[in-house]
């Protein structure tokens, strides 16, 4: 029964991380596409310089 137990144990935690793997990797997706937005689209700078548009 324990080896059993074990075996449904480890498909359960496989699973897990296989689902959280890929939501990080559509997560990692939509950050990569927000960011090439924000450096295509940003607006111009009174000074006639490039601009960051993030602030760090």
């Amino acid at each position: 029964m324990v080896p059993l137990l074990l075996v449904l144990l480890l498909i359960l935690i496989l699973f897990g991380v296989g689902f959280a793997t890929e939501v990080l990797w559509y997560i990692a997706l939509a950050v990569l596409v927000v960011w090439l937005l924000g450096f295509f689209f940003r607006g111009p700078v009174a000074g006639g310089g490039r601009s960051r548009w993030y602030r760090w």
